[in-house]
């Protein structure tokens, strides 16, 4: 993968500091590459996920799953993205598309699409999402052709694309989800994050969670994980950077980090580098970050997470995804029927495909079906984000 000319391109941006971004892109785009979590999703004959891939997920915080996404499911993920975007809204304020005609998200009762001015970073040095994100990263000036602002996050992402649908109940990922969580792990959160070339804007280092930090049965698992699928692939410039080893050291000061780097190039940060169809799992507990996009590749990730049962039955939400609460049982069971809509349209587009068996559906006899009638029942399923 030459990315070279982004490398260049968004060193430009950074003034007096080109050079020393340009190194620290390309030292960190070689530095991930040599690290020893990269490979298919392999399985031990006993059925268990290959204990070398648990131990490197273990060690450094995440692992490069590579070419698990088909051509054909990356091609169904692309054409509802361009779907999507012809019915995103005009801007932030607005709630019809380009040709007058309702928004996407525009009749949701949670939050939907998030914005951001071009190349800006919209949470960093705030108190949204209780703060947790410390520091403000630089934002270049975008060229004078960039729009106001520009589409970031699509949260609760599964009600708007049967694709995005179909890629949460991938049966390796799922085995992926159960070896670390248990076998009834609980859902959390799902999002596209948009990072278009020249205008996709920065997110500041953060580690996520806000709940368990001072729980007495504090581990490296506590908050969960995401998956991060690459629909076109992530590099150095436009991709999520990690400081590996951080999810076992509980809550971290990011300004000192940022201090002693003295810039917000953290040291010993890498990047996630992927190709088209990989897809990451990354510890929420990680310190991570992504800088604004502005090299010449786009990024899209389809984002889902999945939390131990443990770690949500009975807790108080962190209300960063939904409004806190307590997450009881029948939360769960409504929050996860998503999961049970997700497996039965996968199905119906993957059918020589072995489907992923959720223990907590099996317990209950539970049968779902996705079709035109059953669509209904998801929309707004995200109100119901187990956030921790």
């Amino acid at each position: 993968m030459d990315i070279s000319k982004s490398i260049d391109l968004c060193a430009a941006y950074y003034g007096n500091q080109a050079d020393a971004m340009r190194q620290y892109l390309e030292s960190g785009q070689e530095a991930a590459l040599r690290l020893d979590n990269r490979g298919p999703i392999c399985f031990d004959e006993a059925g268990s996920l290959d204990p070398a891939i648990r131990d490197a997920y273990s060690r450094y915080g995440f692992y490069v799953f590579t070419d698990v996404l088909s051509k054909d499911e990356l091609a169904d993920i692309e054409a509802d993205l361009g779907a999507m975007r012809k019915s995103f809204p005009t801007g932030p304020e607005s709630s019809v598309n380009a040709d007058g005609q309702p928004a996407l998200g525009a009749d949701c009762k949670a939050l939907t699409l998030v914005w951001s001015k071009p190349l800006g970073d919209p949470l960093g040095g705030t108190a949204l999402a209780n703060g947790r994100h410390q520091v403000k990263m630089f934002e270049p000036e975008a060229a004078k052709e960039a729009p106001a602002a520009a589409p970031f996050i699509l949260l609760g992402s599964l009600q708007f694309s049967d694709a995005c649908l179909r890629t949460y109940a991938h049966p390796q990922l799922l085995r992926v989800a159960e070896a670390i969580n248990g076998p009834d792990f609980a859902p959390f959160n799902e999002a596209l994050f948009i990072k278009d070339p020249g205008i996709g804007a920065a997110v500041s280092w953060h580690q996520d969670g806000v709940t368990h930090w001072d729980s007495d049965d504090f581990n490296e698992d506590i908050h969960g994980f995401n998956f991060m699928a690459q629909v076109y692939g992530s590099t150095a410039v436009n991709g999520v950077w990690v400081v590996p080893g951080t999810h076992k050291l509980g809550k971290i000061d990011i300004n000192e980090l940022v201090a002693e780097a003295g810039s917000e190039r953290l040291e010993g940060a890498v990047p996630l580098v992927c190709n088209p169809g990989d897809v990451v799992v990354c510890n929420r507990q990680l310190v991570h970050g992504s800088f604004p996009n502005c090299g010449l590749e786009p990024r899209v990730t389809v984002n889902f997470g999945f939390h131990r049962r443990s770690s949500v039955l009975g807790v108080q939400g962190g209300g960063i995804h939904s409004e806190a609460q307590e997450f009881d049982a029948e939360t769960i069971a409504r929050r996860s029927r998503v999961l049970g809509y997700a497996i039965d349209a996968r199905q119906q587009r993957f059918a020589g495909e072995s489907p992923y068996r959720y223990q907590p559906f099996a317990d209950e006899k539970k049968i779902f079906s996705w079709n035109t009638q059953t669509r209904a029942d998801i929309k707004d399923y995200n109100c119901d984000d187990l956030s921790i």
